[in-house]
């Protein structure tokens, strides 16, 4: 079984409606709904689509999608599917995974190819970042180290075809809820941001990680700490708490792993 969660804060409700109706599948169990907000509109609009609400208070992203995923183990699911509202696809695309991870018991975490809603590449599997790649993609000219850029959003990279990555974007997230369980869920520590990164590797450690672009889907990304500086803040913090956790210079897993990560990332695309 296959269950998935959704966690919402004053999310609209077209918006809402078009992610679930992307998961009308048979592959699809229960689907589980987390309010940050406690909103009663989208109370009422999950009753008329028979998926579980749940009401929550603000706790943060990863914190809301442990509430539904300890729900997950509990009713016995196998994969469990974290993903945001602004992201759709066609409903194929959950079976399909399922029986990927299914023929594949050495992949503990899939993403597919995501899009732009243009229909561009976003480049979703990154490398470990470091502290200087987070200064520079969040305040320092474009124009500037647009090697170290490309390199660390894997550009070179085709993304056409599988590879094992050490970090995949939260948008859409597929685990193997087993080994979801073994290293732990989301660490609660981050309200927001980080970790994806942090659980992507902790993932690593025990199973693969893996870019499948066998299908894809599409992502309307709003990279809110872009636009709002409430919500840059709360990027920085996290990720001073991310570095806190995993190391600011001296992260030698981190190197390992970049290097790894790289070298597949060339040989993939023939370079």
């Amino acid at each position: 079984m296959v269950t998935v969660s959704i966690v919402c804060y004053h999310t609209e409700v077209d918006e809402l409606s078009r992610s679930l109706d992307s998961l009308q599948s048979a592959a699809v169990g229960r689907i589980y709904v987390v309010d940050n907000s406690s909103q009663a509109y989208l109370r009422d609009y999950c009753r008329e689509r028979g998926v579980e609400y749940i009401s929550s208070a603000n706790v943060g992203y990863g914190a809301g999608h442990n509430q539904a995923i300890r729900r997950a183990l509990a009713a016995g699911s196998r994969y469990h599917l974290v993903m945001n509202s602004d992201v759709e696809f066609t409903p194929a695309v959950v079976g399909r995974i399922e029986a990927f991870m299914d023929a594949n018991t050495d992949v503990g975490l899939l993403q597919p190819r995501v899009l732009n809603v243009d229909g561009s590449v976003q480049p979703t599997c990154r490398l470990l970042p470091t502290p200087f790649d987070l200064v520079l993609r969040r305040f320092l000219p474009e124009s500037l180290f647009r090697g170290r850029r490309r390199r660390y959003t894997l550009e070179e990279y085709d993304h056409r075809t599988p590879l094992e990555v050490a970090y995949l974007q939260g948008s859409f997230l597929f685990f193997r809820l087993a080994d979801l369980e073994k290293v732990g869920l989301f660490d609660e520590r981050f309200f927001m941001y980080p970790e994806d990164i942090d659980i992507s590797r902790r993932m690593r450690r025990i199973s693969r990680v893996l870019y499948w672009p066998e299908v894809e889907i599409v992502h309307a990304h709003r990279a809110s700490s872009y636009r709002s500086s409430k919500m840059l803040r709360i990027h920085v913090v996290n990720m001073i708490r991310y570095f806190n956790k995993w190391g600011w210079l001296v992260d030698a897993e981190r190197r390992r792993l970049n290097r790894e990560v790289l070298h597949k990332a060339l040989e993939a695309s023939g370079k």
